[in-house]
């Protein structure tokens, strides 16, 4: 008995569109783009410093820049 099928046989020659065979990807591992913890904390700690600074700096300015404004009006 013969069986009709819509799809056509896939020879070894035509490999299909989504080619799946494990040894076209070896050296694809989107693993390896993935940050490391250690990677992610320390640059969560210098983006903490950095903020801490800024703060500061901020802080000073809007202490230091209307010190100043008031000691120009009074000389």
């Amino acid at each position: 008995m013969t069986s009709i099928s819509p799809r056509p046989a896939q020879d070894a020659e035509s490999p299909a569109a989504n080619d799946n065979r494990r040894d076209s990807h070896g050296d694809l591992s989107f693993l390896d783009l993935i940050n490391s913890d250690e990677e992610v904390a320390a640059t969560a700690r210098r983006a903490e410093r950095l903020g801490h600074v800024v703060l500061a700096l901020i802080a000073l300015c809007l202490i230091v820049a209307p010190a100043i404004y008031l000691a120009s009006l009074y000389l």
